[in-house]
């Protein structure tokens, strides 16, 4: 206090220009003034940035240099997600059944039928129909949901696949399924509905936001880690007429050679390779030179390889394995953004269905003022107050209003049939094929969050949780993968082995064996006979062994193949890197944009509200001129296509901002925490609790709309009474056999 006090009378007593205080007032109203806007009030005064090298994140992405790092993406989850109980990357065992790694894998078939849900919403013919209805619909029966799913567990095969050694993934799409019909458009007048989709593409195993490396799968190719028993039984009867007898003792040398060979193979992580074969041969001749016949051969070897340079390590043999996983990743983050497409498009169809059904009631309206002023200027007519063009003139004002009337009917039926399409799997019952749909729900213009929220919020909202960017990292990881091979295969080979090995021979002593000195027949005993255990056991008590070590190597002469691959990997990877930092920059873009569009959404509405308000009043007043005289048909006519716009507009608008305020929850990612979306109910197809889907309203107590075609449906069905849903068809049988003369 003391020192504010000592330094305020050491300022009283030097003179202040009138100037400098002036100076001094204005830059406090400025900083008070700055203090209470609301966008700098939260964020104060900072210090500038220190132009320090860019930090990477949790996920090792380096941003742009003077940019704060990204956030990690909230990458998917549960981890694994699958359908149903089976897990497809898991091998099966010898035990309880030794043959069931040998027999095929079978699938159950694909449930073709709706739900139950869909048949409680029927009622008196009619489907009345809530967004949060149709959001549970499509999670339970949309065939790009469905067909979606079954991508999580073809990511399973490929682990499976991965763990036995090979170097050849077959990946999995991770492109969006748009097989559904339904735009993004309003629907109001002009006659026919939209359709039509949007074209999706996907690789295999790579995102949608990512590439894989043209390299992939490059360096030393894994060890074969599934062990292979590989055997060999032959038996041989061989007759040869000889040129010289002298050589067997006979002019026709016969043999019977059977032979028993086996082999066994596996490879290890490591880069190991183990080899063992055993081999046996049992032969009787009539060759007089011969000791034993039969006799019996065995020999035994084993060899452990081991890779010291190029396909060394558990980081190179296994890393078809990471990437396999990765892809499973991928594919759980895939199925995310398959909700979150399919969601919004249930959206975009479901505005879609309230716009024409809002148009129809619209122009009912139109046709029924145009009719009304029809009459009117008729009775006007034969009383003589009334000019005859202008009775024709709201004829032909009737006509173009009957007109308007047909061709907004078609686009509504068109509509329903759209969003029946959406949220079953059959329309193959006569009564949900004819049932109209009738929305009960309508947007509210109560402002969001998301709508007063700052863009940087959302930004990094968006970035955390948007599946694309999660995708794209994780191809980044399997490109890291891919260019360690790369790397190892610029090694040479330096292979070192050791081997040990032993034979054995038997059996009993040669009928025609001949004493060369003598030339006189062996005796009995000379060879004591030897059985094939004996023989056998010679394999492993050293008494003839076959044992030793060695080096091989391979060294490449310029290498020049190999250095392409590695500096192709290099290259693609900081390109794909370029490709994930371009991502993050349009995800911005994305996000204000979609902002920006929610603003001039709602002042569109606001403006086309006021508008049809003021247009309604002016026709009212018109009309009541046209009573006393003051005005004339053609005036009215005018103020009635001027509101017929109006509110045609107004539909448009709403239906917009509707529209628009769907896309920027599906930039977000937040679609599924909003609507509070189970993954794992999407995943199972069964939605235990319905979605809650906030800012919206009822729809107003208004007259329904039906097409007359419906209406005539609707009452046969009542003549008719209740009729049972008629099952899906199936195979049809086979036709009956005529009898064979």
């Amino acid at each position: 206090m003391q020192f504010f006090a000592k330094r305020q009378k050491a300022v009283s007593r030097k003179p202040v220009p009138s100037l400098f205080l002036k100076l001094k007032a204005g830059a406090a109203v400025s900083c008070l003034l700055l203090g209470t806007a609301p966008g700098y009030a939260s964020t104060g005064f900072q210090a500038a940035p220190a132009q320090n090298s860019p930090q990477p994140n949790a996920t090792g992405h380096v941003s742009a240099p003077g940019l704060p790092p990204e956030p990690a993406p909230n990458y998917t989850q549960p981890l694994y997600m699958r359908p149903g109980l089976r897990n497809f990357g898991k091998e099966r065992g010898y035990f309880p059944n030794p043959l069931a790694p040998y027999k095929p894998t079978t699938a159950p078939m694909g449930n073709f039928s709706n739900s139950p849900k869909l048949e409680d919403l029927i009622k008196n013919g009619k489907i009345y129909l809530s967004l949060s209805d149709a959001v549970l619909l499509a999670l339970e029966n949309n065939y790009d949901i469905a067909i979606q799913r079954y991508n999580l567990d073809i990511a399973d095969t490929d682990i499976l696949r991965a763990r036995s050694g090979t170097s050849v993934l077959l990946g999995v799409s991770s492109g969006l399924v748009t097989g559904t019909l339904g735009s993004t458009g309003t629907t109001v007048t002009g006659g026919g509905g939209p359709g039509g989709t949007s074209a999706g593409a996907g690789g295999a195993g790579t995102g949608a936001g990512g590439q894989a490396l043209s390299t992939n799968g490059a360096g030393p190719v894994p060890e074969q880690m599934d062990p292979a028993l590989t055997g060999t039984v032959q038996l041989e009867r061989q007759t040869t007429a000889e040129l010289n007898p002298l050589f067997s003792g006979s002019n026709n040398l016969t043999q019977n050679t059977n032979t028993y060979n086996f082999a066994y193979n596996q490879g290890f992580i490591t880069g190991t390779q183990l080899q063992v074969t055993f081999n046996n041969t049992y032969q009787t001749s009539n060759s007089e030179f011969n000791t034993y016949s039969p006799a019996y051969q065995t020999t035994f070897n084993a060899q452990l390889t081991q890779h010291l340079l190029q396909g060394f390590g558990r980081g190179v043999n296994g890393r078809f394995i990471v990437q396999a996983k990765n892809d499973r990743r991928i594919a759980d983050s895939a199925f995310r953004q398959q909700l979150l497409y399919t969601v919004n498009q249930i959206e975009n169809i479901y505005w879609g269905l309230v716009s024409a059904y809002e148009d129809l009631q619209a122009k009912n309206r139109s046709l029924e003022q145009s009719a009304r002023l029809l009459d009117d200027d008729k009775k006007a007519l034969e009383i003589g107050t009334m000019a005859p063009l202008d009775v024709v003139s709201a004829n032909s004002s009737v006509e173009s209003d009957k007109q308007a009337v047909i061709t907004s009917q078609s686009n509504l039926e068109y509509q329903q049939l759209i969003m029946k399409q959406a949220i079953s799997r059959s329309l193959e019952d006569p009564v949900l094929a004819n049932a109209p749909v009738i929305p009960t729900d309508r947007i509210s213009l109560i402002e969001m969050p998301e709508e007063r929220e700052s863009a940087d919020d959302l930004v990094r909202q968006a970035e955390a949780n948007s599946p694309t960017i999660e995708q794209s990292i994780i191809t980044l990881k399997n490109d890291e993968v891919t260019l360690k091979g790369a790397k190892n295969g610029l090694l040479p080979q330096v292979d070192v082995y050791a081997f040990y090995g032993a034979s054995g021979l038997g059996g009993t002593q040669s009928p025609g064996c001949i004493n060369f000195e003598t030339g006189a027949s062996c005796p009995a005993g000379t060879y004591p006979p030897v059985t094939y255990g004996s023989a056998f056991s010679n394999l492993f008590n050293s008494s003839s062994p076959s044992k030793g070590a060695g080096l091989t190597l391979n060294v490449p002469i310029r290498n020049r193949f190999a250095q392409s691959v590695q500096a192709r990997s290099e290259l693609e990877f900081r390109q794909a890197q370029m490709r994930l930092q371009q991502l993050y920059v349009q995800t911005r873009m994305n996000v204000i944009n979609a902002q920006f569009a929610l603003t001039n959404d709602r002042a569109s509405v606001q403006s086309a509200n006021a508008t049809r308000d003021y247009d309604r009043q002016s026709l009212d007043a018109e009309e009541k001129k046209l009573h006393l005289g003051a005005s004339t048909t053609a005036l009215v006519l005018q103020q009635q296509r001027a509101l017929a716009i109006a509110e045609n507009s107004v539909i448009s608008a709403t239906a917009k901002y509707a529209i628009d305020r769907a896309a920027l929850e599906q930039i977000l990612a937040s679609t599924l925490d909003r609507y509070g979306i189970a993954i794992a109910d999407a995943v199972s197809g069964k939605v235990t609790s319905p979605p809650v889907i906030p800012g919206l309203e009822p729809a107003k107590q208004e007259p329904e709309v039906t097409v007359p075609g419906q209406q005539q449906t609707l009452q046969k069905q009542e003549q008719q009474g209740p009729t049972q849903a008629q099952p899906i068809p199936q195979q049809p049988p086979p036709p009956p056999q005529t009898p064979q003369r």
